[in-house]
Order: structure tokens, then C-alpha cells, then sequence
């Protein structure tokens, strides 16, 4: 299933949200902008490599620009290819607003990068002696997804459902969209282990999911309830 919009209606506008997609949209132009050498080094500058962030190996001094752990932030705003960007900013900026909504634009902007933080350690404490940078912003949209799935899980989403030749489109409950998206990451994730090389962090979504749905009690407004109702624009 593949998400297009929610019906579910916000009371602020979400700077925060747009703030992000921007900023992840134009450094992909950056990136896609770069020689392909040269993109290759600003991802290792940039992206969260395990063994680096753990201190088993070190990045050659022409490449360090960050310290280890700065890179749990930078590596949020990079991607790996079109799709890959496209994907993760199409999930915020369906879900994201909702969340930033029911906490505000500043506590966002915490919760946000704490979910990105914690989804890139899950990822590189499977694998602590991985070399492979990860890169994207799924990890902190995961933490998104996990909120969103506590506050409203009867919100309707339209998704679109591909059918072999033919496609449908059609509104389910959030609970189902998201759960079977979490569950597909826990699967995938189980049967990625053991298998060496670059690919989807999946652990990144399952870390980032939960400590959403950890954190969401602590920065959300009291007065917001959770396992609200369903609500129409």
C-alpha cells in the first residue's frame, strides 16, 4: 500500500515539517549535483558509518567533517537516490504534520532528530562493525509513524493498492497501514541479518518507530488524547 494523504485536519500550519522536507530535498540536489567520485566521499563525510560511530575503525583524516556522532544528524538529511527521497518525504509530509501539530513547533523539531538519532543506533548496534554509510530520513519518519499510529489509528488514509496490471485506490484505517508497514520492517529486518553490503536499514525503521511511540507521551500537549477518534476536513 502505498500512502497519498490522510484525512486528518491540523490547527497550525507545519513549518517545521516543510522546514525538513526542504532541507532534505536541496541537499539531494546537492548531492545529485556532485561528480559521482565526489558523491561517493560526501556520503562517507556525512553519513553514519557503525563501526566509525562506535570506534572501530576511523575514516581517513581527508574525509572526517563531522565528529562520529554528529553524523546521527547529517546522515538524516542525506538519500540515496531519487526514490529513496521521494518515499520518505512522501511519508512526512502525509504524517508529519499531524505530530507537529499536537506538540508544537519546537518540541518537533526534538522529537524529530531524537527519533533519527536512536532509529541510526538501533540500525548500527546490529551491525556494530559495518563500514556501510546509512543514510535518510526513515529513521526519524519512522518515529513519526509510530506516534501517529498511537494518536490516531482510526484517522483514514487514502492509499493506493497496486494489483498486478491495475491499481486501487481506497481509504483504511491508519492502524492498518502503519502496523502492516511496521510489521514488514520487523520481517524484512529478521531476514536481512547475516547479509553483508549496503541496502534498506531496517532496523533504523524499527528502532525509530518504537522511540516514537516511547517519546510521543512526553512531548505531546497534555490535553491530546490518545487513540483519538477519526476526523474529516
Amino acid at each position: 500500500m502505498i500512502p497519498l494523504k490522510d484525512d486528518n485536519p491540523t490547527a497550525i500550519t507545519p513549518y517545521l515539517t516543510v522546514s525538513f522536507i526542504v532541507a532534505c530535498v536541496l541537499v539531494f540536489l546537492y548531492q545529485f549535483s556532485l561528480p559521482v567520485e565526489y558523491g561517493e566521499v560526501f556520503v562517507y563525510q556525512y553519513g553514519a558509518i557503525p563501526a566509525v560511530v562506535f570506534g572501530h575503525t576511523q575514516l581517513p583524516f581527508e574525509l572526517v567533517s563531522l565528529p562520529p556522532y554528529g553524523t546521527l544528524l547529517s546522515s538524516m538529511f542525506l538519500h540515496g537516490g531519487w526514490m529513496h527521497l521521494i518515499g520518505n518525504m512522501l511519508y512526512l509530509w502525509i504524517f508529519g504534520d499531524n505530530i507537529e501539530d499536537v506538540m508544537g513547533h519546537g518540541k518537533f523539531i526534538v522529537f524529530y532528530l531524537s527519533c533519527g538519532i536512536l532509529a541510526a543506533l538501533s540500525h548500527a548496534m546490529v551491525d556494530p562493525e559495518s563500514v556501510v554509510p546509512m543514510v535518510g530520513a526513515s529513521g526519524a519518519i519512522s518515529g513519526v509513524l509510530g506516534a501517529y499510529l498511537l494518536l490516531f489509528p482510526r484517522a483514514h488514509v487514502l492509499v493506493l493498492v497496486p494489483l498486478g496490471f491495475f491499481t486501487q485506490m481506497m481509504h483504511v484505517p491508519a492502524a492498518i497501514v502503519l502496523g502492516l508497514w511496521f510489521v514488514l520492517q520487523i520481517v524484512s529486518g529478521g531476514m536481512s541479518i547475516g547479509h553483508e553490503g549496503g541496502g534498506v536499514a531496517f532496523f533504523a525503521h524499527v528502532g525509530g518507530f518504537v522511540a516514537g511511540m516511547v517519546l510521543i507521551g512526553v512531548f505531546k500537549h497534555p490535553h491530546v488524547r490518545f487513540f483519538n477518534p477519526p476526523t474529516h476536513r
